[in-house]
């Protein structure tokens, strides 16, 4: 029988990879953290490892060093809330087959067991790309998409951050120009040179023109998506146009980029797909939601943000079969009517999931939900600890 390892140091993390192995009929054993890991390989044989990148003791990196020194090469899929290049092309000269984006969906993760395990069949949604050994240049590639990194040597397709798909070659070397340069960007000027690029590469973000010539921009989003199964799609948009947003949205897009581009408007599209792994920290039922920082203005994307990343841990939360959830909001704005919605939006999805909320907050926090009909029966924790005993202060 196929044998797997799983190393974290979350509980919640390895009953989730343990779940979805035993789903495909592979036997499962854990460890807590790279030292628990080594010994485990040194007591047995597996067939892939399933393995953290940020533990106590020893790290997923440290283990993986160590490993590969001692000869052992079984294939490795890292797990990591990082998608930052510079991150991925260390782990990928490291020596790993491939590498989960946290958080991540079950049929991913399976797919991606199968396909490091040269196994055919089962895992939906479609098999995602291997990554290469060698992550392509940062800076923008010809519209046609090039060819396969030379670097991968058959282990796969390289990992660019966004495409943009638009007829007008100034849109993309003015992105170019405004995002942060360790993102990566490709283009297409044409919906064949899209398609090209999208069979050699895999995306992290598609913007795809609302307006291309002789190309309807829906259709060519869905024929890419069926090629890039775990990308976001945004329309690009001038702002000028009527009902954008909600004809974007009828044809199945995720959002939409506004032209021309402006700071606060990317700014938040970062956010959105780039910088929120550290918005929400999970550790096992544990949710600790991070200070918020910027320009007032943002703050409605930031609690929708929250609300969203914190919907999806509430889920995996449950898969993992933890009775409760313990939510730590002490750092996030007291704004009566957001905080209220935060709350309400995640009770209600707590309940339909079939875990109890614990809500850890600040004075402050507590004395505004009390306040308000809505929520003041929510009983807030003064500290973790004390949400842990299950005690409200």
């Amino acid at each position: 029988m196929t044998k797997i390892l799983t190393v974290d140091d979350s509980r919640a993390v390895r009953m989730i990879v343990s779940k979805h192995a035993r789903e495909l009929g592979f036997e499962v054993e854990e460890a807590e953290d790279g030292e628990q890991g080594l010994l485990k390989l040194e007591e047995d044989t597996f067939d892939l490892l399933i393995l953290d990148v940020t533990m106590p003791v020893l790290d997923g990196p440290g283990m993986l060093v160590k490993m590969r020194e001692n000869g052992n090469q079984t294939p490795v899929l890292m797990l990591t809330s990082e998608s930052k290049r510079s991150i991925i092309s260390q782990l990928m000269k490291l020596g790993i087959n491939d590498y989960i984006l946290k958080p991540f969906k079950p049929e991913e993760l399976q797919n991606k067991m199968m396909k490091a395990l040269k196994m055919e069949g089962k895992g939906s949604g479609g098999a995602s790309s291997s990554i290469v050994q060698e992550a392509p240049a940062p800076a923008s590639s010809n519209s046609s998409g090039g060819g396969s990194n030379k670097g991968a040597e058959g282990a796969g397709k390289p990992f660019v951050d966004i495409l943009v798909v638009d007829d007008m070659e100034n849109v993309h070397k003015r992105l170019r120009q405004l995002i942060p340069e360790h993102l990566s960007l490709s283009f297409a000027l044409t919906a064949r040179a899209a398609l090209g690029t999208a069979r050699e590469r895999v995306f992290r973000v598609v913007l795809i023109d609302h307006d291309l010539p002789d190309v309807n921009s829906g259709s060519l989003m869905k024929q890419l998506r069926l090629m890039q199964p775990h990308a976001a799609f945004l329309a690009l948009a001038l702002r000028t146009t009527n009902s954008v947003q909600d004809d974007a949205k009828a044809a199945g897009f995720d959002g939409v980029v506004f032209k021309p581009f402006n700071p606060e408007g990317l700014e938040d599209f970062l956010l959105r797909f780039f910088d929120n792994q550290d918005a929400v920290n999970v550790d096992g039922n544990l949710l600790r939601v991070a200070q918020f920082k910027g320009r007032e203005t943002r703050l409605p994307g930031y609690f929708v943000q929250v609300t969203n990343l914190v919907t999806k841990a509430i889920d995996d939360i449950a898969a993992a079969c933890f009775a409760e959830v313990i939510l730590d909001v002490s750092l996030v704005p007291s704004i009566p009517e957001k905080i209220a919605r935060l709350v309400l939006d995640l009770r209600d999805r707590s309940q339909k999931v079939g875990v109890e909320l614990r809500l850890v907050g600040s004075p402050e926090i507590a004395k505004t939900l009390k306040q308000l009909a809505d929520t003041a029966d929510v009983p807030v924790f003064g500290t973790v600890a004390q949400a842990q005993g299950g005690k409200a202060a």
